[in-house]
């Protein structure tokens, strides 16, 4: 599995992964600040993006996934900033391969099964037939009649993107993500990670609640919890600014 992926900047490695449906730009704005610093990794999971689409989609395969990429490059080790299903990656790697994992910030992810449901979501993508569109704004208007959040719609509009006949595809592998829906719900285990973590919530999330925080703490017991407040699940979008001050510092404090 060779994944797609983007480099920004030079120094000790960092890695940031992406959620559902998402793919190695929609960081890039944090990529890019960070890189002044660091050697920054944005690769697309499997079946996502540019990297290859296949049948099956574990996080134990994801994270076997970034070792791969990781030897690949003669890289011993480096710190990984996951959000969402990128933030269970991320805590799948530290949790089986530790001596891997420098720092684990994970944004608005818990490790317990996933409550949220993307459902409706899916029935909306699989349900616009691609083949038939002339323009994305037909797109667009379709997913708007199905799903209420502007924002949810501008970010999935992202993954269509243009043949070179014309015609419109998806980036990201639509039908096994659905098949494979459950993968994505599933609680993490292992053997508990020692080393500096930090949980990064939206005041406005719910996939983080306090109820949570026992069964993350035994899992890893060195984490530390930060709550922006006025940020929803999508906090790098929300808040980037507020998100990149806690990044930043906390690479710099666990040094």
């Amino acid at each position: 599995m060779e994944l797609f992926y983007r480099e920004f900047g030079q120094g000790k490695p960092v890695f940031i992964l992406h959620g559902l449906f998402g793919f190695s730009d929609n960081w890039q704005t944090i990529a890019k600040a960070l890189s002044e610093d660091h050697l920054v990794v944005t690769p697309d999971l499997r079946n996502h993006g540019r990297s290859p689409h296949v049948g099956s989609h574990s996080y134990s395969e994801m994270a076997e996934d970034l070792v791969q990429l990781m030897e690949s490059h003669w890289m011993f080790s480096a710190s990984f900033i996951g959000h969402s299903m990128g933030g269970k990656v991320a805590m799948q790697l530290a949790l089986t391969n530790p001596d891997l994992v420098d720092r684990l910030i994970v944004v608005d992810m818990a490790p317990g099964p996933s409550k949220s449901d993307h459902t409706g979501i899916f029935e909306a993508l699989l349900g616009l037939d691609l083949a038939t569109l002339d323009n994305r704004s037909q797109a667009e208007a379709f997913l708007k009649e199905r799903i209420p959040e502007v924002g949810t719609v501008q970010f999935l509009l992202k993954n269509i993107t243009r043949n070179p006949d014309g015609s419109f595809a998806w980036k990201m592998n639509l039908p096994v993500l659905f098949e494979q829906y459950q993968e994505v719900l599933r609680p993490l285990s292992g053997t508990p990670f020692l080393k500096p973590t930090l949980f990064i919530r939206g005041g406005r999330s719910h996939y983080i609640r306090t109820e949570d925080w026992p069964g993350i703490l035994t899992l890893f017991p060195n984490a530390q919890l930060e709550t922006i407040e006025a940020a929803g699940h999508w906090v790098h979008a929300d808040q980037p600014a507020a998100l990149l001050e806690i990044i930043q510092h906390f690479l710099t404090i666990s040094e």
